[in-house]
């Protein structure tokens, strides 16, 4: 955190991730998670400023890249950054699986996420004095076991790899669990066959984003 004047603390934070961070399916930019918490934050008297480094589609790889090549200018003066990532490695993947009828090779995708989301944590320390905040993955088709299983991997991996770099995890998939009818958009019956015909129903809508910024606020204001 940096001293901004008298009684006065700015923190800088830093929010990475892929189209639910950045807020598809948000009904603005406004409403999602990131600036929801930076406006909730500086309405109780913190001073905060928010930056966001998400797009669309973004898998592990693609954010590991962003942070190399684009994120030092920000997270270098950052006081804590978050971390959203896995989602698009795992949906990508499990789509293609089910248009071509072939079992869902998880593991090769498991292992490809482990090394890059280590390197994502590797590359923020090495820049920056950051307190880094690492999402768990809610499962946007509870009714589908594969989803339940890859996304129980992906999590594995999430807590695993924050003890090795003393990163706090928030557990975005308990705050969904049980309520992703109300919290996602477009949610229908929660299988991944949702998702082969039109948009897939994966993105928290409005009340999501408030769900997860209420959820994130305490980890970012802690000491």
């Amino acid at each position: 955190m940096i001293k901004s004047g008298i009684g006065d603390i700015l923190m800088i934070y830093t929010a990475l991730g892929d189209s639910i961070t950045f807020g598809e399916n948000a009904s603005s930019l406004a409403r999602a998670y990131p600036r929801l918490v930076v406006s909730d934050l500086n309405s109780h008297a913190y001073k905060v400023q928010g930056f966001v480094l998400a797009r669309p589609g973004w898998s592990s790889h693609d954010l590991l890249d962003a942070v190399i090549w684009r994120g030092e200018p920000v997270i270098s003066h950052s006081s804590v950054v978050s971390v959203w990532i896995g989602g698009v490695d795992l949906i990508d993947a499990a789509l293609a699986a089910f248009r071509t009828k072939k079992p869902l090779a998880v593991k090769p995708i498991i292992a490809s996420y482990r090394r890059n989301l280590s390197a994502i944590f590797t590359q923020i320390k090495r820049g920056s004095r950051a307190r880094i905040i690492a999402f768990t993955q809610y499962n946007p088709f509870p009714n589908s076991p594969i989803a339940v299983e890859s996304i129980g991997q992906l999590n594995y991996i999430i807590n695993e790899l924050a003890y090795r770099y003393d990163v706090t995890v928030a557990p975005a998939h308990k705050w969904f669990e049980g309520y992703q009818a109300n919290l996602i958009y477009g949610y229908r019956n929660g299988k991944i066959e949702d998702a082969l015909s039109g948009y897939p129903p994966i993105h928290p809508n409005d009340r999501g984003h408030r769900v997860i910024a209420s959820g994130l606020a305490p980890y970012l204001i802690q000491r």
